[in-house]
């Protein structure tokens, strides 16, 4: 199901990822669970999850155990 805040993600996300990729997370994983509203519930989750995670690693990698902003194009 969709995240209505910050406060409502998992938390291990909440504690291992920075705000700002918090928010990416959410924006995302929200955008992909109303896009693809046709698929079974197991589908949607886990294609929602998939989107979210791939738009927080153009945007952030990991160095470490941390979660860093990408020095690259895409950062």
């Amino acid at each position: 199901m969709p995240y209505p805040t910050i406060d409502d993600l998992p938390d291990s996300l909440r504690a291992h990822l920075p705000l700002h990729a918090q928010e990416i997370f959410r924006a995302a994983f929200n955008n992909a669970w109303a896009r693809y509203q046709a698929l079974p519930p197991d589908a949607l989750e886990e294609r929602a999850h998939r989107i979210a995670w791939a738009a927080v690693k153009r945007r952030y990698r990991k160095a470490g155990d941390a979660w860093v902003p990408r020095g690259d194009a895409w950062g």
